[in-house]
């Protein structure tokens, strides 16, 4: 990849973690070695050995998820560059992958991020007691009528858009109940698939507001430091390079739709070509695919994958 070509980095957020992620860049660069490191003393265990062999329901729990995700991202981000990687024209995380954008883009130090990540996963857990809210996807309806679907479902609980992820992937989230009936009323609005997925909490919807409020002292307390790019953010998918509005953007994100398709399109507008998922996994590089057929993708998950992108 050469350093003049319009690049965005993308950083996946929580769903995309698995046992052993991180541990070949662990293996065979220091600078990882660093990372992993920084991420135990921060938050006083070892995650680092959580990510390599951990249990698998461990490391799904979302204060855990979250934090490990986030470092495998900084860790992979930060050996790339070492190794050669453009700085970009722009960077985006998909929710928990905003604040991994945010640490490329120096915004925010890691280990702060990593501790504000496992306290944010706490909160959301917490936010709403265990069978109460879910979520589902709804493959084959653009956003307009997944938000009229939602409308007739939600019967005075809360059903609404909260991961709009291409023109026809978008997660709905809310009560229990509403998600069941929305999944039902799908199958008469025209949607190919309703899916109701495994999740431990409603994210980003309305039933997140006492996790927005806890969240908010975590995030008075960090610093925010100039943009070394700018960061397109999930609220609103405009690139941002003003460290003053980060925080209040960051509290908002967690009760709000993450705007993906939107922010992909975006980076387009911006000229950007070429975008690379920087993290575990691919469902990033899948949504790209389906957003901008046009455009160059490509994906950095282990050493392999990181030396292919150099060629």
């Amino acid at each position: 990849m050469t350093s003049d070509s319009a690049v965005a980095y993308l950083f996946p957020g929580q769903g995309s973690q698995s046992v052993g992620m991180g541990k070949d860049l662990f293996d065979n660069f220091a600078a990882a070695r660093e990372v992993f490191q920084e991420a135990d003393d921060a938050l006083g265990f070892s995650l680092s050995r959580m990510c390599f062999e951990g249990d698998e329901s461990d490391l799904q729990l979302t204060a855990n998820t979250q934090p490990a995700i986030l470092t495998v991202s900084t860790a992979l981000y930060r050996v790339g560059r070492a190794e050669g990687l453009p700085t970009p024209a722009f960077a985006a995380g998909h929710s928990l992958g905003e604040y991994s954008a945010l640490v490329a883009a120096g915004v925010i130090d890691f280990a702060s991020a990593v501790r504000t990540v496992r306290n944010r996963g706490t909160y959301m857990q917490d936010a709403v007691p265990v069978g109460v809210g879910g979520m589902a996807a709804i493959m084959g309806l653009e956003l307009e009528g997944v938000e009229a679907l939602c409308a007739d479902a939600a019967d005075g609980q809360v059903c609404s858009p909260a991961n709009i992820n291409s023109p026809t992937q978008i997660v709905i989230a809310g009560n229990s109940e509403a998600i069941d009936r929305a999944c039902e009323l799908a199958k008469t609005k025209g949607a190919k698939r309703a899916i109701k997925l495994n999740v431990s909490a409603p994210f980003h919807c309305e039933l997140m507001k006492p996790a927005e409020e806890r969240l908010k002292g975590d995030l008075a307390a960090l610093e925010y430091a100039d943009f070394v790019f700018p960061v397109v953010q999930n609220v609103d998918a405009e690139p941002n390079a003003d460290p003053s509005t980060v925080r209040s953007k960051l509290e908002r994100q967690v009760s709000q739709s993450v705007k993906w398709l939107q922010t992909v399109r975006r980076l387009s507008q911006e000229g950007v070509e070429r975008f690379v998922e920087i993290g575990p996994g691919k469902v990033l590089t899948g949504l790209v695919r389906q957003i901008e057929k046009d455009a160059s993708y490509s994906n950095i998950e282990n050493t392999q994958s990181l030396r292919e992108n150099l060629s």
